[in-house]
């Protein structure tokens, strides 16, 4: 490059300091330019300022902010495979995914909010067994209710009975829960993993494959194990607690999905699921 060159070229650079708006409409040249070779459309040049154009590009940003903030907006929430994701069931999506080898309704059940926090499903502290795989996803659930209450009804439940072949609409679910929970970790109910939608065939089938575990002195089930009431009854273990006693996540119990505290001689025996 010559002096004469390099002068110029200096002189072109100063004119361009010194009026910002030469930039910006060398911007917009290049960019039409641009979009003739790739086949996009480009922006009308008009007599945009630099001014304008930092102007237009804070609106761009304002917008996309209250876009993420909207009510109808996507969000990814913490530990979505997850989430699983959130993963929130209590969220507004109703996209289903893929957990543990089954798709289902999660993180949303058809846009039914549960009353409790998701809980992260990926990450590092991811749920390995299909036992801790069940509770994870069951937690996501706790405060989904009939609608109305007592009718056995509501879009959670009917998503619940998809895990059931044969299920009845109207009937008691928390059979038609615990199915779908174990389906969903991947373990489903059932010699045909059909799901089961009566407590005693729950447990006849718990029986025929080694899994049932009559309660009695020094039985301790595991987070993610059936706790069956003889047959009346079943939910999920959640953790036994210090003294002694268990918490469990039972569908159908007062009309909810819920957190409930049973005593170590309530139930009449266990399902463990591995």
């Amino acid at each position: 490059m010559s002096l004469e060159s390099t002068i110029q070229r200096v002189a072109a650079i100063h004119n361009a300091l010194s009026d910002p708006a030469l930039l910006v409409q060398s911007s917009v040249s290049a960019a039409s330019a641009q979009a003739s070779q790739t086949g996009g459309t480009a922006a009308p040049a008009g007599s945009t300022t630099f001014a304008q154009a930092l102007e237009q590009a804070g609106a761009g940003g304002s917008q996309a902010s209250a876009y993420a903030g909207e009510a109808g907006a996507p969000v990814l929430g913490a530990g979505a495979p997850a989430g699983l994701g959130a993963g929130n069931p209590a969220g507004g999506g109703a996209a289903a995914l893929t957990y543990g080898g089954a798709t289902g309704g999660l993180p949303s059940l058809g846009g039914v909010s549960g009353a409790y926090p998701s809980t992260p499903l990926g990450g590092a502290y991811a749920p390995q067994t299909p036992g801790q795989r069940i509770v994870a996803i069951a937690e996501t659930q706790v405060g989904q209710a009939e609608q109305p209450p007592g009718s056995n009804e509501s879009l959670a439940i009917a998503q619940y009975r998809t895990a059931t072949a044969g299920a009845v609409p109207g009937a008691p679910w928390c059979a038609y829960f615990a199915s779908w929970a174990a389906r969903q970790a991947g373990d489903p109910l059932g010699s045909q993993g059909q799901g089961l939608g009566a407590v005693s065939e729950i447990w006849s089938w718990a029986q025929s494959v080694g899994r049932a575990i009559p309660n009695g002195a020094g039985v301790v089930p595991q987070p993610g194990d059936l706790i069956v009431f003889g047959g009346e009854h079943v939910g999920i273990v959640r953790r036994v607690l210090p003294d002694g006693d268990i918490e469990t996540i039972e569908g159908n119990y007062e009309n909810k999905v819920a957190l409930n505290v049973r005593t170590p001689s309530e139930p009449t025996g266990y399902v463990n699921m591995r």
